[in-house]
């Protein structure tokens, strides 16, 4: 079981830059919900209300927004990496 997060993932299978952000999400532990959006852009509007375009992956936890997983990765490391417990000595 993860850490509770506000997380939400906009994402789809298929997407490599979206399995890059769930492999972050996971390797930190963190609890978050994924909503697969439509292969068509036309009908992502979830997505565009969120982030004003309809590109994936998009990530918001509350604070912010994040529409590109070279944004997103880095935030959650900075963001959520230092809370990872060290493993015991």
């Amino acid at each position: 079981m993860g850490r509770p997060t506000d997380i939400v993932l906009y994402q789809a299978e298929w997407c490599p830059y979206c399995a890059r952000v769930r492999s972050k999400l996971t390797d930190l532990l963190l609890d978050y919900k994924n909503v697969n959006v439509p292969r068509s852009h036309a009908e992502r509007q979830e997505v565009k209300e969120i982030s004003g375009q309809t590109g994936i992956p998009v990530l918001t936890d509350g604070e912010v927004v994040l529409d590109d997983d070279d944004d997103i990765i880095p935030y959650l490391d900075k963001k959520y990496g230092k809370q990872v417990a060290s493993p015991a000595r």
